[in-house]
């Protein structure tokens, strides 16, 4: 049968569409995953020994003489499990609110329920990329081991050292950080800028025009500047995007309304998936970057 302009199914349409559309602009590290599908409960996968590949028999790859037996060269992978992740929330909205409140509270109601299973979904790829800033595959160092000093020390500090650094460590283990994402916190974005403007005398760095679209917010040494207040305290990080974390989506963000006839509207946002990550040499945290 046709669907009316008032029926549940062409509403239900409309919301979401609108929760999709907001999804879109306020994830900044799931943008930056390789996204492939699966209807499974749990993921399989292998994740790759990054460091370059060595002779076991005979001892060298050059050089070898003629007749001879080729040196073997063995990859090694470590298999890994993890299991899909659901992400929910919802809330009731009475009839007479719908109706007869000031603001939009269904316009409102479904950004907040949104952002609240975005902001969630984004903190654990962010957990997953740094290992929960407890690095054991990834590479790391402090800002006081090598720029000298916290970013917002008063004196000291070179962020600049750090970044070149952290790609340095990135580019040693075969990957190319050119065009990598740095992931700063609030703090450490005002930093950075305050730094290169005051102490460095640069410019003020212009605010990049795909910000909607992709979360960059400027570009530094190459690198994709994106801030995010799901990037942990006194920690930034270098990441190459479409490489070194994969979301396994299950089901992506979706909505619903469920009306009850004369008493209100439940909506309910939801997600599931689960990020994995596959190259853990294409990521550099650093850590102490602020006082």
């Amino acid at each position: 049968m046709a669907d009316s302009v008032e029926m549940q199914d062409i509403r239900g349409l409309d919301i979401d569409k609108a929760v999709k559309g907001f999804a879109l602009i306020e994830y900044i590290f799931k943008n930056d995953c390789t996204i492939s599908a699966t209807t499974a409960d749990h993921v399989r996968w292998y994740q790759e020994t990054s460091a370059d590949l060595t002779a076991t028999a005979p001892s060298v790859v050059a050089n070898v003489s003629p007749l001879s037996i080729f040196p073997t060269l063995e990859p090694t992978w470590t298999r890994n499990t993890s299991y899909i992740k659901k992400y929910a929330a919802e809330c009731f909205i009475s009839m007479e609110d719908m109706k007869s409140a000031d603001i939009d509270v269904v316009a409102r109601t479904l950004l907040r329920l949104t952002r609240a299973v975005v902001k969630q979904v984004d903190t654990d790829i962010w957990n997953v990329m740094t290992e929960s800033q407890t690095p054991s595959n990834i590479n790391t160092f402090a800002t006081t081991a090598i720029g000298g000093d916290q970013w917002d020390a008063a004196s000291g500090q070179d962020p600049i050292k750090d970044l070149l650094h952290a790609k340095k460590l990135i580019a040693d283990n075969g990957y190319n950080p050119e065009g990598a994402s740095l992931y700063l916190s609030t703090t450490d974005y005002r930093s950075l800028v305050t730094w290169l403007i005051s102490t460095k005398g640069s410019s003020i760095p212009q605010f990049a025009s795909d910000k909607v679209k992709s979360g960059t917010v400027m570009q530094i040494l190459g690198l994709n500047v994106k801030v995010s207040t799901n990037v942990t305290a006194d920690y930034a990080a270098v990441v190459i995007p479409q490489v070194a974390c994969t979301w396994k989506s299950h089901t992506p963000t979706t909505s619903r309304a469920i009306e009850e006839a004369g008493i209100g509207t439940k909506f309910r946002v939801w997600e599931l998936g689960i990020a994995i990550l596959t190259d853990p040499k294409a990521v550099c945290l650093i850590t102490d970057t602020q006082t």
